[in-house]
């Protein structure tokens, strides 16, 4: 599957594979789409977390990761993201491939594929690199090397701006109180939520709602 998106992670071109994989019949169907129209909202999450980066300027190459389909499935595969450059060579875009693995890969066994599908089903609760290294069998400092190389960012940090971006859809579709949510999406409180989601999102939750309403 071929992809290109712009910098807000709408998809303004992608392959045939691409459109088949999310069962739409033509093309026009999903053109300026994201992947919150497309995909659940933990896969649609981490993809814009990595959008981000490589809108920074860094590219991912042949990482494993989770590809979700159109019966809400998902398989493994290897994808790479790149920054798309217009002719002054600002960024301005991302490009992407992601390709199937073929039976049953060996990494669905690595320890690292298992500690980001725990997070994306735990994110709410209590999660430690230490719990995480002792559930998946990893020194803390082996797995805080793996997950930054493999993602750009300690597995903390991963929590938290996942954290942030599962709160959004609530915020914008639900009447629930700030607090509320912050306990809901595992904050410690809600001056917590309102820091963390600062310094992820640019605006405070309030904003971001009143905003988006």
């Amino acid at each position: 599957m071929l992809w290109i998106k712009d910098a807000e992670g709408h998809y303004q071109w992608f392959n045939v594979c691409f459109t088949l994989n999310f069962a739409f019949r033509s093309r026009d169907e999903m053109m300026g789409c994201t992947d919150f129209d497309i995909c659940s909202l933990p896969l649609a999450n981490q993809y814009r977390i990595d959008d981000e980066r490589v809108l920074r300027g860094e590219k991912i190459i042949h990482r494993i990761e989770l590809v979700g389909r159109f019966d809400h499935t998902a398989r493994w595969c290897s994808t790479s993201k790149i920054p798309l450059r217009d002719g002054t060579d600002r960024i301005v875009g991302t490009m992407g491939m992601t390709e199937p693995i073929a039976g049953k890969p060996v990494v669905m066994d690595s320890p690292l594929s298992r500690v980001v599908q725990y997070i994306s089903e735990h994110y709410a609760e209590s999660i430690t690199n230490r719990h995480l290294a002792e559930r998946f069998g990893l020194s803390v400092r082996s797995l805080e090397r793996q997950f930054v190389a493999a993602y750009g960012v300690s597995p903390h940090d991963y929590i938290r701006q996942l954290r942030v971006r599962m709160s959004c859809h609530a915020l914008v579709n639900s009447r629930k109180r700030l607090g509320q949510l912050a306990t809901e999406f595992g904050f410690a409180d809600q001056s917590h939520f309102t820091k963390d989601f600062r310094h992820f999102m640019g605006e405070t939750p309030r904003a971001y709602r009143a905003r988006f309403k």
